[in-house]
């Protein structure tokens, strides 16, 4: 299996994210982009802005693309994640399965990202008209 994974502060690419999974064995390529959206709770967002410890990082997403294979048969897996200020629009992570059959590919998307949330060291601060408050500050 080949894994791709990243951490940048240049805008992410979802097109060369899914090319570097797009494989003559897979059957599907499933792809979760995240994006800054303009409000949360009701309260209006103009951009968040990321901070990790970028090589534990690396090595927890390097963890989640193996656990991945170990649990399904995915063919490639790509896992990209920015930091620094994003706009409203703007794209602060990608991942790319890819996989035989799409339910694998559904299942190990959905896996990486609720993993990656949950134990890699990227902190996100939502960043408001009149303040800024930090977000999920784990692990």
């Amino acid at each position: 299996m080949d894994e791709f994974i990243k951490i940048e502060n240049e805008p992410l690419n979802t097109e060369a994210a899914i090319a570097l999974v797009e494989d003559a064995g897979a059957g599907a390529v499933n792809v979760f982009i995240g994006t800054v959206r303009n409000q949360t709770n009701s309260k209006h967002v103009i951009g968040l802005e990321f901070e990790s410890y970028i090589p534990m990082a690396l090595k927890e997403m390097s963890k989640i693309a193996q656990q991945a294979k170990d649990k399904w048969p995915i063919t490639a897996i790509a896992i990209h994640h920015r930091v620094g200020k994003l706009k409203i629009g703007e794209l602060p992570v990608v991942i790319a399965v890819s996989s035989p059959h799409r339910k694998a590919g559904f299942e190990a998307c959905q896996f990486a990202i609720d993993t990656l949330k949950e134990t890699v060291p990227i902190w996100k601060k939502e960043l408001f008209e009149d303040g800024s408050h930090w977000v999920a500050a784990h692990p």
